[in-house]
């Protein structure tokens, strides 16, 4: 290197200087299948969901039923609805989902996750207003494990002194 003794000499070395490893923006592109869908899998504690989305109505489809008739309850079909609502595309796609494993609060989850990833996929573009919101990072919060010696996984059983 050239001998430096001043700031100026180190501020014309520094300017004169090409970035060698400048890091390239990552360019995203769409992930299709042959029938136009983009497919993702979405995990939440125990279940785990195969979805599936593609240009539609806004019909959402689980396990062969309709979202109303699989998740009952308002407040699981709210959370469905989640990830279309932030990146703005609401009845622009139809979803078909699997799901396995788990409680119907924890389907939903993975469902929303699993449709989360797909949107992302489909159009990178909604990228940024998802992951703002955090619905592509997995939830990786389970159950704790029972202990031996302990009545749950932390509860312990009524102490008696005799």
């Amino acid at each position: 290197m050239a001998d430096i003794k001043s700031l100026d000499d180190l501020k014309s070395a520094v300017g004169n200087a090409t970035p060698a490893a400048a890091p390239a923006a990552i360019v995203r592109v769409a992930v299709r299948d042959k029938l136009g869908r983009s497919y993702a899998t979405g995990k939440r504690k125990d279940a785990v969901a195969r979805v599936w989305i593609k240009p539609g109505s806004g019909k959402v489809t689980v396990n062969g039923k309709t979202m109303a008739e699989y998740f009952a309850r308002p407040v699981l079909q709210m959370i469905l609805r989640q990830p279309f609502t932030v990146a703005g595309v609401e009845g622009q796609f139809d979803v078909m989902a699997t799901v396995a494993g788990g409680g119907l609060s924890g389907q939903a989850g993975a469902v929303k996750h699993g449709v989360s990833k797909a949107l992302q996929l489909y159009e990178p573009s909604l990228r940024p207003a998802l992951k703002a919101a955090g619905f592509l990072t997995r939830d990786s919060r389970v159950v704790e494990r029972k202990k031996y010696g302990k009545a749950k996984a932390r509860k312990s059983f009524q102490f008696s002194k005799r």
